[in-house]
């Protein structure tokens, strides 16, 4: 309404002489909502950086529809993430290698017949020192370099507690020592061994009387903890007795064969102080339960065969000693294995026979 009196007035003002208003001075003076009140909408696109904004959706239209591969995938990833390092794959071990010379186990000309005398009087064959390899030796000279450290740690251990003297004597079946001290030091830590052995074959000898055994050796820690192992033993064929195999030339003295819960094994003894529930803490002992029992499987002094190993881990305070059976697959395994270091010692000392100076 406003508006129309204003342009009534402005026409009247036109028609009027000597007066004039020119279209322009409408814009000027007019305060009205139409033509100023109105307020410039901002457009946030234009904050947006274009020159980034465009390559972006060039980028994406450009890759849309492009089939991507593994090289061109690799690329991006190097870009973005830097080269890729590929891990290297392991190194084969005697997990994966075989034996060149393949020689069995079990000797195929035994049957489960020769199982069935039962002798009165365990086999004790003599070990007879020469210059053929023992399985200890071999086992010695082909250990890893993680075994070696251990070893040397112990080395250490023992030098610290014993000595170089008292670890000397330990080292060399207790000759004349100097130092009485050390030597009985020394003398316990090896004997403790021994005295089990000398008990576990007392107890084991059918032909022995408990006027003949040693008391003493039968209230020890160890004897008591191999107690509930024992009520499982029987029939035993061989107490402390020499194994020879003539095919692979090695030997070994093994501790005893019998009956463990029904099955015909090679029995090893073990003493420790560190707790060792499962078979891999055994470390090598294993690869020499397996050794015996294949060289007693192939020598004539023996008449029947075994197709089972136990390792037993006995303990000085007398807790439960650590039975580990070793079923037929499972020393079929270990046996390669030891087929493995047994070339590999041989393969050794051929090298050095090859540098020795003529």
């Amino acid at each position: 309404m406003k508006m129309k009196i204003f342009q009534t007035i402005c026409r009247q003002l036109r028609s009027s002489k000597g007066f004039s208003v020119e279209s322009t001075a409408l814009v000027a003076f007019s305060t009205s909502s139409y033509s100023c009140g109105r307020k410039k909408k901002v457009n946030p696109y234009e904050e947006v950086d274009q020159e980034k904004y465009s390559n972006l959706v060039q980028s994406v239209l450009s890759s849309r529809g492009l089939a991507h591969t593994p090289e061109s995938l690799l690329e991006k990833d190097a870009l973005l993430y830097g080269p890729v390092v590929r891990h290297k794959p392991p190194r084969q071990d005697e997990g994966t290698r075989m034996p060149q010379n393949w020689f069995p186990i079990f000797n195929p000309e035994r049957n489960d017949k020769s199982n069935a005398s039962d002798p009165s009087v365990p086999l004790k064959i003599p070990l007879q020192r020469n210059l053929i390899p023992s399985v200890t030796r071999v086992l010695q000279q082909t250990m890893t370099k993680q075994q070696v450290f251990w070893l040397e740690r112990w080395k250490q251990r023992m030098i610290l507690e014993l000595g170089e003297d008292g670890f000397k004597e330990y080292t060399s079946s207790f000759h004349v020592c100097d130092h009485a001290y050390v030597k009985n030091i020394a003398r316990d830590i090896f004997l403790q061994g021994k005295r089990f052995h000398e008990a576990l074959e007392s107890i084991l000898s059918p032909q022995d009387t408990l006027k003949e055994r040693d008391e003493n050796l039968l209230k020890s820690g160890y004897i008591e903890s191999v107690q509930h192992i024992l009520k499982d033993v029987s029939g035993v064929r061989a107490l402390e007795s020499a194994v020879q195999h003539e095919t692979l030339n090695y030997i070994g003295l093994l501790d005893c064969v019998a009956e463990y819960q029904g099955k015909l094994c090679v029995i090893d003894w073990k003493t420790s102080e560190k707790p060792k529930p499962l078979l891999r803490n055994t470390f090598d002992n294993p690869l020499q339960v397996v050794a015996y029992m294949g060289a007693m499987n192939h020598d004539t002094n023996y008449s029947f065969q075994v197709q089972c190993g136990l390792i037993v881990v006995a303990y000085k305070d007398g807790s439960p000693a650590h039975p580990h059976f070793m079923d037929e697959e499972l020393c079929s395994q270990y046996w390669a294995k030891w087929l493995l270091r047994l070339e590999e010692y041989t393969e050794k000392k051929k090298n050095q026979n090859i540098q020795k100076p003529e």
